[in-house]
């Protein structure tokens, strides 16, 4: 499959073996108003809202992420702001959005992980900012380009078309979270192990952990 950066990087970590069939369930779930990325490690999907803004769009993600989560799920981990962005159009929007997902899986007494864009970056490629080399205005496309292509080549997920960037951020994000219970998809060195560090997770272990 021909990606949009042909970049040279070291060979992808080989897989840990057979997924296991006792595999909990575990979402990524990257939030955007415009394509929301949600995945269980195995498969990614972007929620796109269309021409639906305001209460309409925060209403289509909302419905979307709750009817797509069961309830027994046993861990979600959330894609938490980007501090850099400061108070920009949208960011409130993005707070209720983020605030209308967490109130639902508190009901729903689904233990919930946050984990910062950096970290996620991190655990993908090893690095907060793989683009460095690049030029400033190109650095945040192709590293989400790296980010995507991480996941095809590791994991096997087809990453593709309008929300592609998104579905791949909720993998990693899915990953990130069954590697934390003991269910790695694959084997990754300490510079991405150590990602796992930064990530706020919940208090109450879930009883699938190994």
């Amino acid at each position: 499959m021909t990606t949009l950066f042909d970049l040279t990087t070291p060979a992808a970590p080989a897989a840990a073996g057979a997924r296991p069939l006792d595999l909990p369930t575990v979402y990524g779930l990257d939030l955007s108003l415009t394509s929301t990325g949600i995945s269980n490690g195995l498969t990614a999907e972007a929620l796109i809202p269309k021409n639906l803004d305001g209460h309409p769009r925060l209403e289509f993600h909302r419905r979307n992420v709750h009817e797509r989560i069961p309830d027994d799920t046993s861990l979600v981990v959330m894609e938490g702001p980007a501090m850099s962005l400061g108070y920009r159009p949208g960011v409130e929007e993005m707070t209720y959005l983020r605030g209308l997902v967490k109130h639902d899986l508190w009901r729903r007494r689904i233990p919930l992980a946050v984990c910062y864009p950096q970290h996620r970056i991190i655990y993908a490629t090893g690095a907060a900012n793989p683009a460095k080399d690049y030029p400033a205005n190109k650095r945040k496309t192709i590293a989400k380009g790296m980010v995507r292509d991480t996941v095809i080549a590791r994991y096997g997920v087809p990453c593709e078309g309008r929300g592609s960037y998104d579905q791949a951020d909720s993998v990693i994000l899915a990953a990130i979270g069954l590697h934390w219970l003991g269910y790695p998809l694959a084997v990754v060195p300490d510079s991405h192990r150590r990602a796992l560090t930064a990530v706020a997770w919940p208090e109450n272990v879930p009883a699938v952990a190994r």
